[in-house]
C-alpha cells in the first residue's frame, strides 16, 4: 500500500492486486460482501492515517477506481470533523466505486515498446496509445483495443516487457508528450517489423 498526500485535505492511496490479496480481497468481493469490504477500508484508513501522521475523523469521501492491470486507486477527501461530544474518534466513509476500462503500462526503453507492440499487433490488437513523460515510456490500452483477448493474457503479456503504471491517461495526455495516438500497435508493426 502506497499512501501519497496531495492536499490537507486529500490524500491517494494505491494498492497492488498483491496488496489487496493480502488483506483477503479479491476483485469480485469488492462489488458483492460490502459488510467485509467496509471493515478493510476502515483498516485501511486507520493505515493511511498512521502513515499520514493524523487520526482521521469525520467523513471521508472515498472514491474507488479499479484499474485493470494495476490494483486499486482509492481517493480520499475529508470534509470538516463532525463535532461530537464523546466521540472524538467518529469515522463515516462515503464509498463510491468506479472501475476503469484502462490499462496503463510503464516502459523503461523504447525499444520495449516497440517489442510490446509487435507481439500485440500478432495477437491482432491495432490500437493503443503511448506517451513519453518524465524519463518513462507509457502504453495504454483500453477496453476497444483489446475486446478480444483475455484481460489476464494482456497483463502476462505487456509484464514481459513493463510495469503496470497507476499513471491516468489525463495525466499523461496533459503533462506527457504523445507519441503515437489510437493506432500505436499499428504504427510499431509498420515501422519496425
Amino acid at each position: 500500500m502506497r499512501v501519497e498526500r496531495m492536499s490537507n485535505e486529500k490524500f491517494k492511496i494505491f494498492l497492488t492486486f498483491d496488496d489487496l490479496s493480502e488483506r483477503g480481497l479479491s476483485r469480485d468481493e469488492l462489488w458483492n460482501d460490502l459488510p467485509r469490504v467496509h471493515r478493510i477500508f476502515s483498516d485501511m484508513m486507520y493505515d493511511a492515517g498512521s502513515e499520514l501522521g493524523e487520526e482521521l475523523s469525520g467523513v471521508l469521501l472515498v472514491q474507488v477506481y479499479l484499474l485493470q492491470a494495476q490494483g486499486m486507486l482509492i481517493i480520499v477527501t475529508r470534509s470538516e470533523p463532525i463535532d461530537f461530544d464523546d466521540e472524538d474518534d467518529y469515522l463515516e466513509m462515503k464509498v463510491t466505486l468506479d472501475e476503469s476500462s484502462e490499462m496503463m503500462f510503464s516502459f523503461q526503453r523504447f525499444e520495449d515498446v516497440i517489442q510490446a507492440g509487435l507481439q500485440l499487433h500478432r495477437l491482432n490488437v491495432d490500437g493503443g496509445s503511448v506517451y513519453h513523460y518524465e524519463d518513462d515510456y507509457y502504453m495504454l490500452l483500453t477496453e476497444d483495443d483489446v475486446w478480444h483477448l483475455d484481460d489476464d493474457q494482456v497483463i502476462a503479456l505487456m509484464s514481459e516487457f513493463a510495469s503496470a503504471s497507476a499513471a491516468t491517461s489525463h495525466r499523461l495526455i496533459e503533462y506527457g508528450k504523445t507519441i503515437m495516438e489510437n493506432q500505436a500497435c499499428r504504427t510499431i508493426h509498420h515501422y519496425f517489423s
